[in-house]
């Protein structure tokens, strides 16, 4: 990734970048569409491990996103969290937002092995419910896996929280 300008934004802590991945519900996966960008929000599941990230997503069996993922696997995936207002009171340039949020590049895959599919679904459902469910073949069978691995130099972090 390129060297991020605001340096002071920067968040390069395992605990910062916890907290935007836990917080953000929403993944925006960004593929390519011909000559132009094609964007999907989805809801999502990650595994943080050795500064290297991997996201899961589930989808229909088909589709345009699937498409174009076996054209071109080359995606970016973008979440943000704790959006918010900072106003600047009578002076427009002093507005600004809160926020956190992370940046991402990296190859997607499509999964057909059953067991990273129960696996990446039990995530999926950890991250956006905070429960615990069970997820049997015939459930990983109705639906697709897209797995996205991202090394810790393809990704950058940041946050501006209100002074």
């Amino acid at each position: 990734m390129e060297k991020m300008r605001r340096k002071d934004r920067e968040l390069t802590d395992r605990e910062g970048i916890l907290r935007i991945l836990e917080r953000a519900k929403i993944l925006r996966l960004a593929l390519l569409d011909g000559d132009y960008p094609y964007v999907v929000p989805l809801h999502y599941a990650y595994e943080f491990s050795d500064g290297s990230l991997t996201f899961y997503m589930h989808s229909a069996r088909e589709g345009h996103k699937l498409d174009l993922i076996r054209k071109n696997p080359k995606v970016c995936i973008e979440l943000d969290c704790d959006v918010s207002l900072i106003s600047g009171g009578d002076i427009p340039c002093r507005y600004g937002s809160a926020y956190g949020s992370l940046i991402a590049r990296g190859r997607a895959e499509i999964s057909e092995d059953e067991a990273e599919k129960i696996k990446g679904l039990k995530l999926l459902m950890r991250n956006q419910t905070g429960r615990d469910f069970d997820i049997d073949e015939r459930m990983a069978s109705s639906v697709s896996l897209i797995k996205v691995k991202v090394r810790a130099a393809d990704f950058t972090a940041k946050s501006r929280m209100p002074s």
